[in-house]
């Protein structure tokens, strides 16, 4: 097919559902389109750098990725030296890429993406030097992040339970923003930096967001009581709070949302850190600045 020639990467563990029926289900699909393929397994370490001379041995074309955001952000930022398309069989818990880009979770439905799909030239972000494809976070949703990942069971479930858990236990974090063209201090209860319009399974915190605009949304929920911190988390969801210019933020709201190519934050409070959903360590100053169009990712034509 057009001489394509594809590296499938599975993540065995992420999400709920058993990969060796997708395995199988691939495999077949793919020899009966008469494209050549090799499968390999996600890596806990992240270091994809084995599969370098995989990719030149085998003229590899297309990286499908099945598995969570951040099994894709991993792959990604392992193979972007190379001129490859990527696609996704989103596997994971929230699978905020896929549904920005519009990719269905069936496998059936994101295999027909994949192999006949449009690839595009889609932005990501660094995180002190770390690179993240959708969203990334500090405070409430990155404690959530650490904790999911401590548990023996994966899924929406398992994630709820813990948000309820944090929700009436959270506490609030100091932060100091620098931007190009201000600085302010904020307690807050999580801010999120978002490529993406999706926090994932459909929820967003970021509705202006897009993947391909050169910015970063990003969103402060500052310190309020438990009652009108939920409210206005929902109105964020719902899309009812207005982007505010970077250059003239009110600090006084109490949902901040505004785009930015680049931040900077110290980190006061030693607030938890996750990047696309896994939990990384926590850092005391955080430089943030977009990657513009730096992969191409297959969307549904």
């Amino acid at each position: 097919m057009n001489g394509k020639s594809i590296l499938y990467i599975i993540n065995p563990i992420s999400g709920t559902r058993t990969k060796k029926n997708l395995q199988h289900f691939l495999e077949q699909k793919t020899t009966e389109a008469g494209i050549p393929y090799h499968i390999e397994y996600s890596v806990a370490s992240a270091d994809y750098s084995f599969l370098h001379p995989i990719i030149k041995e085998k003229n590899i074309t297309d990286v499908g990725i099945a598995g969570g955001d951040g099994t894709v952000s991993q792959v990604v930022n392992g193979l972007m030296g190379f001129d490859l398309n990527f696609g996704i069989f989103p596997c994971g818990s929230g699978n905020g890429l896929a549904l920005a880009a519009g990719i269905p979770r069936a496998t059936e439905k994101a295999l027909e993406v994949f192999l006949h799909g449009k690839p595009m030239h889609t932005d990501g972000f660094l995180i002190n030097g770390q690179f993240a494809c959708m969203l990334s976070g500090l405070g409430f949703d990155a404690k959530v992040a650490h904790d999911f990942a401590r548990q023996p069971k994966r899924g929406l479930s398992t994630y709820a339970r813990q948000v309820i858990r944090n929700f009436f236990k959270a506490r609030f974090y100091d932060f100091t923003i620098q931007l190009p063209d201000q600085q302010f201090h904020t307690t807050a209860f999580f801010i999120s930096i978002a490529n993406s319009n999706q926090f994932g399974n459909q929820f967003t915190i970021a509705p202006k967001a897009s993947l391909s605009d050169g910015l970063l949304d990003i969103v402060i929920v500052t310190r309020q009581n438990k009652l009108k911190l939920l409210l206005q988390t929902l109105r964020q969801i719902w899309g009812w709070n207005a982007l505010q210019p970077a250059t003239a933020i009110d600090t006084s709201k109490a949902i901040l949302y505004f785009q930015t190519a680049s931040v900077r934050l110290t980190n006061n409070s030693k607030a938890p850190l996750h990047i696309d959903g896994d939990p990384a360590d926590t850092p005391d100053h955080v430089v943030i600045e977009v990657k513009e169009k730096c992969f191409r990712l297959i969307y549904p034509v």
